[in-house]
Formats: structure tokens, C-alpha cells, sequence
């Protein structure tokens, strides 16, 4: 697995395609690369109601702050080799 030694930070955000181009909803600086991700299609998924407790309880963990760093996920993941 390649995995890059450091990820730089990282900011989401939403726009909309307009006359073939992309246009966000935030100013970024010119000359920022991005990467646009792109649902395909109207696919959906459904959550039992586990799944969805789960969910919620973790996008609330998240807006706590409560939440894991990606070199202790990368760390996790590496002693499972």
C-alpha cells in the first residue's frame, strides 16, 4: 500500500457546475488545486435504524470536536498487516 507520509489540511466545500464550469460556494485562492467529486446517477442507501443510531451519533461526536486523527487511524490500520 502507498501511502503518502503526510496529508496537508484539507477544506470541503459545495458548488454547482455552470456552463461547463465549477463554481464553489467560498472564494479560494487562484491557482488552488482541487479535486471534485461527483455522485453518479441518483443512487441512494438505506440505513436500519442501528445504522442510522450510529451514524448520528457519530456526525454529533464529530461537531463535539471529539474526534481521531488520521495518523492514529494510519497507525491502527498499519499494526492489522
Amino acid at each position: 500500500m502507498n501511502v503518502p507520509s503526510r496529508i496537508s489540511d484539507m477544506q470541503v466545500t459545495s458548488g454547482r457546475v455552470v456552463a461547463g464550469h465549477v463554481e464553489l460556494d467560498t472564494d479560494l485562492p487562484e491557482g488552488t488545486n482541487v479535486t471534485v467529486l461527483v455522485p453518479e446517477g441518483d443512487e441512494t442507501f438505506e440505513a436500519d435504524p442501528e445504522l442510522e443510531r450510529v451514524l448520528l451519533q457519530s456526525i454529533a461526536q464529530g461537531r463535539e470536536g471529539r474526534t481521531v486523527s488520521f495518523e492514529s487511524v494510519l497507525a491502527e490500520l498499519r499494526s492489522r498487516e
